[in-house]
């Protein structure tokens, strides 16, 4: 079985991929290429989520990355250019429609996000602040009472008095 530089097997691609969508028979005819070969070409392409003519994939087959690399794809074409795209491809444009409003939806719903996590951001802050001026008045408070019980240590050394003194006895 021959080995196919990386290059070459590229260059066939091409003529099998879009805008060119040559057919499986004529590519291999011209090049020497088993059709066999140029079919498992084709299935590696797909499975990586490249738009592959001739093969008709549900939505859930469809990666992500190819949905949107179709929606670009698209966006500039006519009516007449989609429906010639989409029958190429084995899509409807119905599918297509569907995939750019999920992906400005998504777009809406990252900047959704943003503004809900900018908001948060500024309540945290708020809560940041009170909570600093909280412990803050505790740490006036404790330094208060600490400074009075050492004055009142202070002040009975100083009379002498014994702290149980002025229990009944």
């Amino acid at each position: 079985m021959p080995r196919y530089s990386a290059e070459r097997k590229a260059a066939v691609l091409k003529k099998l991929l879009p805008p060119h969508n040559r057919s499986v028979v004529s590519v291999a005819t011209e090049e020497g290429i088993s059709d066999a070969t140029l079919y498992s070409w084709l299935k590696q392409c797909r499975e990586k989520g490249v738009p592959v003519p001739g093969y008709t994939q549900s939505d859930n087959e469809w990666s992500p990355d190819a949905k949107l690399a179709v929606v670009i794809e698209t966006a500039t074409l006519s009516e007449t250019e989609l429906g010639a795209y989409c029958r190429e491809k084995g899509l409807y444009s119905e599918q297509i429609q569907q995939w750019k409003a999920a992906c400005l939806e998504g777009a809406g719903q990252q900047e959704d996000q943003q503004r809900t996590a900018q908001k948060q951001r500024k309540e945290d802050r708020k809560t940041i602040k009170q909570l600093k001026a909280e412990v803050r008045r505790k740490d006036r408070a404790l330094a208060e009472t600490t400074s009075l019980l050492v004055l009142s240590k202070k002040l009975d050394a100083l009379y002498g008095e014994d702290p149980n003194s002025g229990e009944d006895d």
